[in-house]
């Protein structure tokens, strides 16, 4: 009815369809969530969706749809639950009705076939294994973890405790326990969720602190060149020396942003997906338990250290740009007013020049005035010679010849005057 009052933009589903996109489902109590996380690019996403709908249909299953970013499906007695995000893409695996009596058990013949046949999205950055128990059964929980680095709480209404020590297992995975004391099968799902996000984004949020640590030493040898460019500008004033001197900070400006581009989309990632984590803990709520830290006091004291080395290096990265910049434009500034000094002296010795220049012209002028002008008279005695000898003129040659000079000699300079002047008109 709606698409008759008028036309629909073309995203709206999709917006409106975000709120939906990833509802908590119910699980069942006893159950093992098995949880991995692959890092994907877009080639390996494609290849990733491509492998998992020919699997889905080699088994007579429907497949997720071009825009689907999440599914979930259920493969034999196991559920499939498949999500793909910007940078990463997430398989949860629910087996409901545990009946070993152990807990983590992550042998590869403890897990159902469906698990091993799926194929794998990339590589592997996030493995969790989490047990949802019943606390009626006096499970020793504390026993089954590093009590180093054990952490726990109970949820704010006391339905349940969660614990883990963030520890990877020989086996390669994160486990984590949750205890049931009164957990609904919709209350399971949403805590198991939350506490698998936190874990992922954990994780996730951790990556930045390898790239802090790869491009520190660069960092802090284009700070200490920085400081000899910087002291040496004020021994140094010739422009071939400033102009050596820019050409490094150039360079080092280029090394610097170079660096910069390739961690810009990891140290926001990180400060991303910790927020993301402190969400989720706050969602979860907290209460403490007696002589077991909480996940929040844990992960601040654990993981906000690698945080903040994250966003101390991202600001690093941005000061020393700017003190790079600044210098460069310093220098730069010092290069234009030696090219300018250069550029007057040189046009004050073109100037001397062209003076010189004029004044040879002039030299040239007169004397070629002189040269024509003695040919010229030289034609006009040899004219009036004959003239004289065949009785047309009465006058003798050589006065008249005289008498001509000067004559020719104004005609002469009026005429290469006037041709000067024509020319520099032109011009």
């Amino acid at each position: 009815m709606v698409e008759t009052i008028c036309p629909l933009h073309p995203l709206r589903s999709a917006i409106l369809n975000e709120l939906h996109a990833r509802p908590f489902a119910a699980i069942s109590v006893p159950s093992r969530i098995l949880h991995f996380g692959f890092l994907t690019n877009e080639v390996e996403a494609k290849l990733d969706r491509q492998r998992l709908s020919e699997f889905f249909l080699s088994r007579g299953l429907s497949v997720p749809t071009a825009s689907e970013r999440h599914f979930r499906v259920m493969l034999d007695d196991v559920v499939l639950r498949w999500e793909q995000h910007s940078e990463f893409t997430t398989y949860t695996w629910e087996i409901p009705h545990h009946t070993t009596g152990t807990p983590f058990q992550t042998g590869a013949s403890c897990l159902p076939l469906s698990v091993r046949l799926v194929p794998s999205a990339g590589e592997l950055l996030v493995a969790v294994d989490l047990e949802v128990v019943n606390s009626a059964d006096g499970l020793p929980w504390e026993r089954l973890f590093d009590r180093s680095s054990l952490a726990g709480a109970a949820t704010e209404d006391g339905t349940a405790i969660y614990a883990t020590d963030f520890r990877v297992t020989a086996q390669g995975f994160v486990r984590i326990l949750v205890l049931d004391q009164g957990l609904d099968g919709d209350s399971a799902g949403a805590l198991v969720q939350r506490l698998l996000e936190i874990e992922t984004y954990r994780t996730l949020a951790l990556l930045g602190l390898p790239t802090a640590q790869r491009i520190l030493p660069s960092m802090s040898a284009i700070e200490r060149r920085l400081v000899e460019v910087t002291t040496a500008m004020r021994d140094r004033h010739d422009l071939d020396s400033n102009r050596r001197l820019l050409e490094e900070l150039t360079a080092l400006a280029a090394d610097l942003e170079a660096d910069a581009a390739a961690s810009v989309f990891r140290f926001g990632a990180t400060r991303a997906y910790y927020k993301i984590v402190e969400q989720r803990l706050r969602t979860v709520g907290e209460t403490r338990l007696p002589g077991v830290p909480p996940w929040s006091s844990f992960l601040a004291r654990r993981m906000g250290p690698a945080v903040r080395t994250c966003a101390a290096t991202e600001l690093r990265q941005s000061t020393l740009s700017l003190k790079l910049s600044r210098a460069a434009d310093l220098l730069r500034t010092r290069v234009d007013v030696e090219l300018q000094k250069q550029n007057q002296d040189l046009l004050k010795s073109m100037n001397a020049r062209t003076r010189m220049q004029l004044r040879l012209q002039t030299t040239v002028e007169g004397l070629s005035v002189a040269a024509i002008t003695y040919y010229v008279v030289g034609l006009f005695g040899y004219f009036v010679k004959a003239a004289h000898e065949i009785g047309q003129v009465w006058l003798e040659p050589t006065y008249a010849t005289a008498g001509f000079i000067p004559v020719a000699s104004l005609l002469i300079w009026l005429t290469v005057r006037r041709i000067r002047k024509h020319h520099v008109q032109e011009e």
